[in-house]
């Protein structure tokens, strides 16, 4: 046979099956029995039967297709992460439309609608734009990362327990005084266990330490302007005092660095620095920066096999509706680079 002519009557005919039959194959094979399924599966080798993606989509509405809304692609982690997520593709199959948010609400709000116009059958959310109450209200299989995720599903990172590690190291490096630098966080949002770690810790050993929680999230130029800035007030505040900076994230780490070089060719003794992420940033910035690895490739997987389980439930002919929400969470490891040797 013609592979591009081969029709569902064509498969029926082989198989003797109707063609209903071949039909709930492609759309709901729980419903037929695992021996029909694979007498099925291997009729589609013998007839090199290549699908009709489109013409399935228009069929049972499914496209295959995942929606992912990021904020923005300046911070290395969520660049890295969107690496990771579009790597899953081998393993389960689908394929991605992604929208940069800007943290922009109503852009968001327009964005998530083109994507469902494109009958997507689940969203992959890192903004922190629109709250997840209102995300689980679109009804469709939803998992978000790293954000508030009180009414939808989630994988994040233990952010509490890296901040416990990344202060303790810059407190083994005998550092006169801690600094942990960030952007505004809302408690509800994981990632304010960064700070609530760096405090517990400064405060259990009795440490000399200062939080800078200012707004730095716009672009690379700006965040370089303000790390410039907490540079300046820094050095002034505490001179002669070796300072241990702990950043909320890689980009800032590396930002910060690069200042630092540029007055002084090194890192001199007096400062010991230590990132949160282990984007790839951290490892080729000018000086490999120690960092609190997120295990991105792990979030990545884990929130792709989660969006894909509640996916696959959808398919089924008398699906189980959700009664609790999933919330992983993924231990991060501590990494030692020249920055705090």
């Amino acid at each position: 046979m013609n592979k591009n002519k081969i029709t569902f009557a064509d498969i029926a005919k082989y198989t003797n099956f109707s063609k209903t039959t071949i039909s709930r194959y492609f759309n709901h094979p729980d419903s037929l029995t695992l021996e029909n399924q694979e007498i099925i599966a291997k009729a589609l080798v013998d007839l090199d039967y290549h699908e009709n993606k489109l013409a399935k989509v228009f069929a049972n509405g499914k496209s295959e297709f995942v929606g992912i809304i990021i904020p923005n692609l300046y911070l290395h982690y969520y660049a890295e992460m969107l690496n990771q997520i579009l790597n899953t593709y081998e393993k389960f199959g689908y394929k991605f439309l992604v929208f940069v948010s800007n943290d922009k609400e109503e852009t968001e709000r327009n964005y998530i609608r083109e994507l469902l116009a494109y009958k997507i059958e689940g969203m992959i959310i890192l903004s922190h734009t629109i709250s997840s109450k209102e995300l689980a209200s679109y009804d469709i299989p939803i998992v978000v990362i790293e954000r508030e995720d009180k009414y939808v599903n989630s994988v994040n990172t233990d952010n509490y327990l890296g901040a416990v590690h990344g202060t303790n190291l810059l407190f083994e490096n005998k550092c006169d005084v801690l600094l942990h630098i960030n952007s505004m966080v809302s408690k509800d949002i994981p990632a304010y266990g960064r700070i609530q770690g760096f405090q517990d810790i400064c405060e259990q050993h009795n440490l000399k330490h200062e939080l800078i929680i200012q707004e730095l999230e716009h672009s690379q130029e700006e965040i370089d302007k303000c790390m410039l800035k907490v540079y300046e007030y820094i050095k002034k505040k505490y001179p002669n005092q070796k300072k241990g900076l702990f950043l909320s994230n890689d980009t800032y780490a590396n930002s910060i660095l690069n200042i630092i070089f540029r007055e002084y060719g090194t890192l001199p003794d007096e400062y010991r620095i230590i990132g949160f992420d282990n984007s790839p940033i951290a490892i080729h910035a000018i000086m490999p920066i120690s960092t609190i690895a997120q295990q991105i490739d792990k979030i990545a997987y884990e929130a792709m096999e989660l969006l894909v389980t509640q996916m696959n439930e959808r398919k089924k002919r008398r699906p189980k509706p959700q009664t609790d929400f999933i919330h992983k969470n993924i231990m991060p490891i501590l990494i030692k680079r020249k920055t705090t040797d």
